[in-house]
């Protein structure tokens, strides 16, 4: 049982003996105030049908020590860490929207990396796995109301969403990379070999401070969006541009001016600038569910498995 600091006092005060409890422990302070008032109380009536002194005291320590013991009781299981909950289902929430993470397909069916990747995972941690679509909206509400236990929906792990979830360690680490126009001659995007150049990146991206601070030398031309940079690189008004790989790579796969350019090198992958990369989103209660995806995720990673899943919707290095 929880004792709090300090020892009861017996006292004795107008022929009235009480109990007081020192409030140094901050989980019995109410247990304490409130006895303390009913001491108060006590001292401060008479009984006019002249009961013995005795029985009043005697009421009131029960009382009060019950009081104390309710509190007590409720600090102890406030304090005890939650009871691990034997996972046999993970219901996992995905959007369907961010190809070639997660898309739909034929009847309203969830596919992409992040779904295979998820089956697996389950497979590992030897659950259940019920994959579930959600709007992006809602995402978080829905994990936080316990309407799923996870979320795999290329979420970017941030200090912001943090606040409010957990999450695993990382299953992508997206690269960012440089492209470059063909007829350049670009071969090396180090700040020496693009000293002089113009490259061309978002504004108001990780990339934009990456480039700020790394090269000083080079001439930033920042964009409203993706978009206007890939045309004006297509253009030849810019001599590189900096972006997300899959961004570049979707790009350069699937637009016919694109033609004109090629992938030349990826940026170290720095966290400081990057972030940490994407996680499986998980309720902040749920560290036994963490330790499960975290373990799956090594497995799948140290045996190969994961490069298998990854080489089906990439075909790059994401981890």
């Amino acid at each position: 049982l929880i004792r709090p600091s300090g020892a009861f006092s017996r006292k004795r005060e107008k022929g009235f003996s009480f109990t007081r409890l020192p409030c140094r422990d901050m989980p019995l302070w109410l247990a304490c105030r409130a006895s303390r008032a009913m001491d108060w109380s006590v001292r401060r009536r008479h009984s006019p049908d002249k009961r013995p002194t005795r029985l009043i005291s005697r009421r009131l320590f029960v009382v009060s020590r019950s009081l104390r013991l309710a509190v007590a009781g409720l600090a102890l299981a406030c304090a005890l860490p939650a009871i691990a909950k034997d996972w046999t289902e993970v219901r996992i929430a995905s959007e369907g929207a961010r190809p070639p993470y997660n898309f739909i397909e034929g009847e309203n069916e969830l596919k992409g990396f992040e779904i295979d990747l998820a089956r697996e995972l389950c497979a590992r941690m030897k659950v259940t796995c019920k994959i579930v679509q959600q709007d992006w909206d809602g995402m978080i509400p829905g994990l936080v109301s316990g309407h799923y236990d996870a979320i795999m929906a290329a979420m970017e792990i941030t200090d912001d969403r943090r606040e409010q979830i957990d999450f695993s360690s990382p299953y992508v680490r997206m690269p960012s990379a440089f492209a470059a126009l063909r007829r350049k001659q670009i071969h090396s995007a180090s700040p020496n070999a693009l000293k002089g150049r113009t490259i061309g990146v978002q504004d108001r991206t990780r990339q934009k401070t990456w480039l700020d601070e790394n090269y000083a030398k080079s001439h930033i031309m920042p964009y409203a969006s993706l978009e206007e940079a890939m045309l004006d690189l297509a253009n030849g008004r810019i001599d590189t541009l900096l972006a997300d790989k899959l961004a570049l790579d979707d790009f350069l796969r699937n637009r016919k001016e694109a033609m004109c350019c090629k992938l030349v090198a990826d940026v170290p992958r720095d966290p400081v600038y990057f972030g940490e990369g994407i996680g499986v989103g998980l309720r902040k209660e749920d560290n036994d569910l963490r330790e499960l995806f975290d373990k799956a995720i090594e497995d799948a990673v140290s045996d190969g498995t994961f490069a298998r899943i990854r080489a089906k919707y990439f075909d790059f290095e994401i981890y």
